[in-house]
């Protein structure tokens, strides 16, 4: 007929457990300010884990600062070919004045045309220099710098030869 009153016992101690579960649970539901706090601080400790990995240290941006300044001493000739040209590919984009187009004219636009030219054949030779300096060690880079600072020289030297015969005056 009855029940053993331990055994009652045992069953409302299970009973409140569970009904103190399910009550810290609603609580939790209904507290959207701790919820929305502990989503954002997630979210930004997932960021800042993000950041750290993605930002080089220190000894990182040292090492390749190193290696930029050894290409560099390895090769300042093609290093200077390359300023150059680049010096003068700005140039040519900056737009003639009228008085430029009325007094030169049509000379000034073969004359610029040789330039462009010109200062994309340093270009080229500059970063083939540049290039090969990076993947080689030592006399290698060395070498190569100067070969394709010496072609460069050449390929300058003839079209401004070209452009001088172009542009003097006939006897």
């Amino acid at each position: 007929m009855g029940q053993d009153p331990s055994t009652i016992r045992q069953q409302v101690e299970g009973t409140r457990e569970r009904m103190g579960e399910t009550v810290e649970a609603l609580a939790y539901k209904a507290d959207v300010p701790s919820r929305a706090k502990d989503s954002v601080s997630g979210r930004v400790d997932s960021l800042k884990a993000k950041v750290t990995g993605a930002t080089p240290d220190g000894d990182q941006v040292a090492g390749q600062a190193k290696r930029a300044v050894g290409v560099a001493q390895e090769n300042p000739l093609g290093l200077a070919l390359g300023a150059v040209a680049l010096g003068f590919l700005g140039g040519m984009l900056i737009p003639s004045t009228r008085v430029e187009d009325e007094k030169l004219g049509p000379a000034a636009d073969q004359v610029k045309d040789q330039v462009k030219d010109a200062a994309q054949t340093a270009a080229e030779h500059g970063k083939e220099a540049v290039s090969d300096a990076a993947s080689a060690a030592g006399a290698a880079a060395k070498d190569a710098g100067q070969q394709h600072a010496q072609e460069a020289k050449s390929d300058l030297s003839q079209q401004g030869q070209q452009a001088s015969e172009q542009f003097s005056p006939t006897s």
